[in-house]
């Protein structure tokens, strides 16, 4: 018998999901039941088995309730991947929508929802108008859910096919949980539709979610008590009305329905109640925040973080149960700081024993951080409450006999603070401070200490060997040792002159000669100049009298706290952040003010009564237009005050300082010929004409690339791009609109909320009718008059874009470059200008390099994008062929349209090569880093 070749590529294993697909048609029902288990597991733990998506559909049709919802399950994980295939399944879903089990056709209907597949739109259809008019009222419930994911999915098919006035109809069913689910329906459409009035609370209606509100489930609760939220009571009575059937839901086992009846209750007590009825409100508040505290960790810390937003609104709130927030051994490092944040702010006159003597135990804990929080929160405390101020004091000092070293450190630098508070009372304890020189390592604690010797140089008697011991070690010192040891020299020397010369000498010497940092380097070279020039102006400066400081409990601005109180038990309550900025559409929601207006015939001087009137209502200051109820109408009025200013009184920063004359820097004089417009050459090309900048009209500055904006996906079809570019002169914001919807779109409008620059579109947005799979480029001019309110971050700017399909929101980063004065003369442009901002002291700098482009052209892109030159230094040609390269360097001033100046020092990458080393001060530290990213992409 011949040998048999070996057989390398044979195989007579079976895959895994071979060994599936048999089993799934088995005869045996309960084999295909525990196969149909093992699909869903691997398809849980990601393991592709689209593949058996044919063989898990055939066992749809089966009496078995528990096998028909795994199946239900697999297909609403891959019904997306497998389209075409899900038609095989909708005679099932028809049939199973009129079983005689209420549990299978609500199951059936809450499946073809969830599957967000266009085909099987029209197949949904007749079951969802059945199961919404259903006998069972869980049936109607799920039915109602179903509505909102369809409206989601096609719009037009749920208007056109009268599902949201049948989802209208069953606020007025009989069962409690009908109309819960019915509110969330609605309440979901009507934040996506451009019509405001698919939901409304009517007198009638009020009276049935008040009913509801104690008979359906707790999450049909949080739905109700979130739409009254949301309505806007006539008078103070229907107010008081509904608040008292609120009431009783803070007795509620769920945390997210006592937060939701905690946030209704803050929002009505805006209105003008009896003082009786108000303090009512206010006591009945306290229990279940209390009772919030004793939950697990995770829901203290939410409660922990809505509390602090309660307390910074209404103090009175908690008054009496400080204890409750006092830290327990087991909670989580997390919880404990934000209890502690919380004690500081109910901490007063009264209690102020207990919560310093709390405060003491918590320094002796082993965790280091929290140990360093209570240490300060003692000097909150001292500078909180005068009369307090001896007991923290004391308390202070007997933390700095432990020894322990980041204890003393953080009290060294708390005691700063004390003494800032309260300049003259505490002089006595500055040799105790004094002892514990040697065992400070840390760079807060050895400037808080240094300062504290400058500011009493006069009282301490070695206040000069005191200093002469840091000096020692001045070049190994971080910056902010440094800065603060030449300015206590500098104060001993003011203050005793005589013994301090040779001190202040030395400094000033190591700072100006042995420093590489422009701060440290400018402060001493001021001093310096003040003190060889004129003493007695060096001291009028240097030892002026300092306002004192106080503890500031707010941790968020007013406008923001009202917007955070609006918004209780959600996310942003608890990152304490705007809603917009974690993908919400609002900044303060005024439809809780909405009066009934007519939309688009509507006089644009009532809507804006209408904001005023809901400003006052909630207590806030200047009015903050929400993009959910934008005037697409009429361009936003710049109010008075508001915008750019020749006198300076920018959003950020102010006006020039006569630093310039202190440090004799008249750069006009110095400036080589050629650069006021003279055609000089040279070997960077384009150097000659460095004041011209971008003096014609017609420049186009840089522009980045195009970045989605809107997505189809989740914009009903609407697809946007765009980017920023100034042209002509003004700022314009280029888009480019895509149609990947089913229908045409048209009726293009956009509006700008508030922002730190006032943009604001200077014209409507003119798109074409888009026909489906069209796409047209725009071209939008803005203006820089509109409303102007300090945003986080400084260049954030929010839009809402309406058309045919509703109104859509996104939020963009407007470029530093494309915000600066274009021509030198609009800009100020000088030697003295770009003095007086480099010789601030306190301007924050940022240094950063840039390389990987030549710098040939490098003032020419400069002066396209508001940059511009106004002293260089070039080289000769004997320097060039030297050993060691010289670097060429350019003064940059900038100024943007809300008048922050800006002061830049670039200079040639050592060796030759390409790239800059740019070193940047403004008054506006958020602006240094816009413009790296600015410069950064203009260079390239």
């Amino acid at each position: 018998m011949a040998d048999r070749p070996p057989r390398f590529f044979t195989n007579n294993k079976r895959g895994e999901n071979a060994e599936l697909k048999a089993d799934l048609n088995s005869e045996f029902r309960d084999k295909r039941k525990e196969t149909v288990k093992k699909v869903i597991a691997n398809m849980t733990i990601g393991k592709d088995v689209s593949a058996l998506f044919a063989d898990v559909v055939k066992n749809m049709q089966t009496e078995d309730l528990e096998l028909k919802k795994l199946v239900y399950l697999y297909l609403i994980n891959y019904a997306k991947s497998q389209p075409e295939l899900v038609i095989l399944a909708v005679n099932t879903f028809v049939k199973d929508s009129d079983d005689h089990n209420p549990l299978i056709r609500a199951l059936a209907i809450r499946t073809m929802g969830c599957l967000r597949v266009e085909r099987i739109v029209d197949y949904l259809l007749e079951p969802l108008k059945k199961g919404l008019k259903d006998e069972d009222p869980y049936v109607r419930k799920t039915a109602a859910l179903c509505v909102a994911k369809l409206f989601d999915l096609n719009p037009g098919i749920a208007i056109d096919n009268g599902l949201i006035a049948i989802l209208q109809d069953m606020l007025s069913d009989r069962n409690p949980m009908v109309i819960a689910n019915a509110v969330a329906a609605l309440t979901e459409i009507s934040e996506a539709s451009v019509q405001k009035d698919i939901f409304q609370i009517t007198d009638m209606l009020l009276q049935k979610l008040l009913a509801a509100l104690n008979e359906c489930t707790e999450w049909g609760q949080i739905c109700i008590l979130n739409s009254l939220g949301g309505y806007r009571p006539r008078d103070a009575r229907e107010a008081g009305d509904i608040v008292e059937r609120v009431i009783p839901r803070l007795q509620h086992v769920n945390a997210s329905v006592v937060l939701s009846a905690v946030k209704v209750l803050m929002i009505y007590l805006n209105y003008q109640f009896s003082d009786e009825l108000e303090k009512t409100i206010v006591r009945k508040l306290a229990p279940p925040l209390v009772t919030l505290i004793s939950s697990e960790p995770e829901i203290q810390y939410v409660a922990l973080r809505n509390i602090n937003l309660i307390l910074q609104k209404r103090p009175d709130v908690l008054t009496e149960e400080t204890r409750v927030f006092f830290t327990k051994f087991n909670d989580p490092p997390y919880v404990k700081l934000e209890k502690l944040e919380v004690i500081i702010k109910l901490c007063a006159e009264s209690n102020v024993d207990q919560v310093l003597s709390e405060l003491k135990e918590y320094a002796n804990e082993v965790d280091v951080d929290f140990v360093r929080k209570s240490v300060r929160a003692i000097g909150r405390c001292a500078i909180k409450i005068p009369a307090a101020s001896d007991k923290c004091v004391h308390a202070l000092l007997d933390l700095l006999k432990t020894g322990v070293a980041y204890i003393v450190q953080e009290a060294i630098v708390v005691m700063k603070d004390v003494f800032r508070k309260y300049p003259t009372k505490y002089e006595g304890i500055i040799p105790s401070l004094c002892q514990n020189l040697d065992a400070l390592d840390e760079p807060d604690a050895r400037a808080s200490l240094i300062w504290i010797i400058g500011e009493y140089a006069d009282r301490i008697e070695n206040a000069g060997e005191l200093l002469d011991h840091f000096l020692e070690s001045f070049k190994d010192e971080s910056p902010k040792v440094q800065l603060q040891l030449i300015t206590a020299t500098v104060k001993l020397f003011l203050k005793r002159p005589g013994s301090a010369q040779d001190l202040v000498q030395s400094v000033l010497q190591n700072a100006t000669q042995a420093n590489d940092n422009p701060d440290i380097r400018d402060r001493a070279y001021v001093y310096w100049r003040l003190l060889s020039s004129n003493p007695q102006a060096a001291k009028a400066i240097v030892l002026a009298e300092k306002p004192p400081i106080d503890v500031d409990t707010m941790t968020v601005s007013e406008s923001l706290l009202d917007e955070l109180i609006i918004n209780i038990s959600s996310l942003a309550s608890v990152y304490h952040k705007s809603p917009a900025l974690l993908g919400g559409t609002s900044f303060v929601d005024m439809t809780l003010y909405r009066t009934d207006l007519d939309g688009d015939e509507q006089d644009p001087e009532t809507r804006r009564s209408v904001y005023q009137e809901a400003a006052k209502a909630m207590g806030s200051g200047p009015i903050i237009e929400n993009l959910l109820d934008l005037d697409f109408g009429t361009p936003a009025a710049a109010p008075a005050g508001v915008g750019s200013s020749a006198s300076g009184g920018g959003v950020v920063g102010g006006g020039a300082s006569g630093i310039d004359d202190l440090l004799s820097m008249d750069m006009d004089s110095t400036m080589p010929m050629g650069m006021g417009g003279g055609s000089g050459a040279s070997a960077f090309g384009g150097l000659g004409g460095l004041g011209a900048g971008a003096a014609a009209a017609g420049i186009t500055s840089y522009a980045f690339p195009k970045v989605p904006l809107l997505l189809a996906a989740t914009a009903q079809g609407l697809d946007m791009s765009g980017t920023y570019v100034r042209r002509h002169g003004a700022v314009h914001l280029d888009l480019t609109v895509a149609n990947k919807a089913a229908g045409p779109m048209s009726d293009f409008a956009i509006q700008f909320n508030v922002n730190t620059f006032g943009l604001a579109p200077a014209a409507p947005l003119v798109v074409p009718l888009l026909q489906p799979g069209s796409t047209a480029d725009v071209s939008l001019p803005l203006t820089t008059a509109g409303p102007a309110q300090r945003t986080d971050p400084l260049n954030l700017v929010q839009i809402a874009v309406k058309n045919n399909y509703g109104v859509f929101y996104f939020q963009t980063l407007v470029p530093l470059h494309v915000l600066l004065l274009e021509t030198p003369a609009a800009a100020g442009a000088s030697g003295p200008a770009f003095g007086a901002v480099w010789g601030d002291a306190g301007a924050p700098t940022a240094a950063f390099a840039l390389a990987g482009f030549p710098v040939t052209d490098l003032l020419t892109k400069l002066g396209r994008n508001g940059l511009h030159v106004v002293q260089q230094s070039t080289p000769t040609a004997s320097l060039v062929s030297s050993t060691l390269f010289p670097r060429c360097s350019w003064q940059v001033y900038a100024k943007t349209v809300s008048d922050i100046p800006i002061a830049v020092e670039m200079a040639m990458a050592a060796g030759g090569g390409g790239g800059v080393n740019v070193t940047a001060k403004s008054r506006s530290p958020e602006v240094l880093a816009l413009l790296q990213v600015s410069l950064d992409g203009l260079l390239r």
